[in-house]
């Protein structure tokens, strides 16, 4: 456990502001004030905070459709957020984004996606232009194990071993690519096919924040160091159907209950940062009670958020040079 207890209380507050984040959307989704899908992140947590706590201000980012927990690992304001899944007018992208395109430039958040796979040729982008700088910055790309089979995926895993561009390939298997079994779906499996284009792979159990944190930190300095693309592979499970109203006929019976009992991953954390003594229950209660209290705040603020008029349409459409 390599770190102070401030990295361990950040990494644990934003693992539990994108719990309570998605748990609540869970709950106000059927009300019908959120329009459009809505694919929620709850159950991977440490993935995305194991990996975004490695990063710095110089570095970029890509989700996919299911993007609410990279967004806040990467630091995107949770009111903000709340309001452009609600459509409104200050949300982060103005209303026009909703839960699949949130996007913020400032924190090198470029974006969810909606097109599978979508977001990785964008990431390379970001990793030449990182490799141009020659700041040593990086360009981090998310992708679920259903996407890995996009050739738009493979394009960029070729491209950027070609051209030895700092981009950091992250696999999500969370076991199911929408309703079909990553066992089922994916010939041979993701580590040596990715291996197989010269990309090194760390692997990392997804239900633990200090494994994925570890593989991410010793990967990403490989890429610092100029050395090419790398590559983390992180396993663990989904809480909810692939989007909201999924039945999830396709789960074993009590499947995600098992893992909420055996594996969460903040039921993990507490219990090693306790045990070493490094925060007691009541710390953790209290960062607890300060998130779902913002959580209720922004929820409150989000309804009440002012409408996008139809003017915004005609907006940040084209850049002006």
């Amino acid at each position: 456990m390599q770190q102070s207890p401030a990295q361990i209380r950040h990494a644990y507050t934003r693992m539990r502001l994108i719990r309570e984040f998605e748990e609540r959307l869970h709950v106000e989704n059927p009300k019908g004030e959120i329009a459009g899908f809505t694919h929620l992140y709850a159950g991977q947590e440490a993935i995305a905070v194991g990996i975004c706590e490695n990063l710095d201000e110089r570095d970029y980012i890509i989700s996919t459709h299911r993007g609410h927990g990279h967004c806040l690992a990467r630091g995107c304001d949770p009111r903000d957020m709340m309001h452009e899944i609600y459509g409104r007018a200050d949300g982060l992208c103005k209303g026009r984004g909703g839960s699949m395109h949130i996007a913020d430039l400032s924190k090198g958040m470029l974006g969810a996606n909606g097109i599978v796979g979508g977001g990785q040729p964008i990431a390379l982008g970001a990793a030449i232009a990182c490799a141009l700088r020659g700041d040593g910055s990086v360009s981090v790309s998310f992708t679920g194990d259903g996407a890995s089979n996009q050739g738009t995926v493979f394009e960029a895993m070729n491209m950027a071993v070609v051209l030895k561009a700092p981009k950091v390939f992250v696999f999500e298997d969370n076991g199911y690519s929408e309703h079909t079994g990553a066992s089922y779906g994916i010939g041979g499996d993701l580590k040596t096919r990715t291996e197989g284009f010269g990309i090194p792979v760390w692997e990392a159990d997804g239900f633990d924040y200090f494994a994925v944190y570890e593989a991410a930190r010793d990967a990403i300095a490989e890429a610092r160091a100029g050395r090419g693309p790398v590559a983390v592979l992180a396993t663990a499970t989904r809480y909810f159907g692939h989007f909201e109203g999924d039945p999830q006929n396709y789960r074993a019976k009590d499947e995600v209950k098992r893992f909420r009992e055996e594996k969460d991953c903040l039921m993990q954390m507490r219990r090693r940062v306790v045990e070493a003594g490094i925060f007691s229950e009541s710390d953790l209660d209290a960062i607890d009670a300060a998130v779902i209290e913002q959580i209720d705040a922004a929820v409150a603020s989000a309804r009440e958020g002012p409408r996008p008029g139809p003017e915004i349409m005609l907006q940040d459409v084209y850049l002006d040079y």
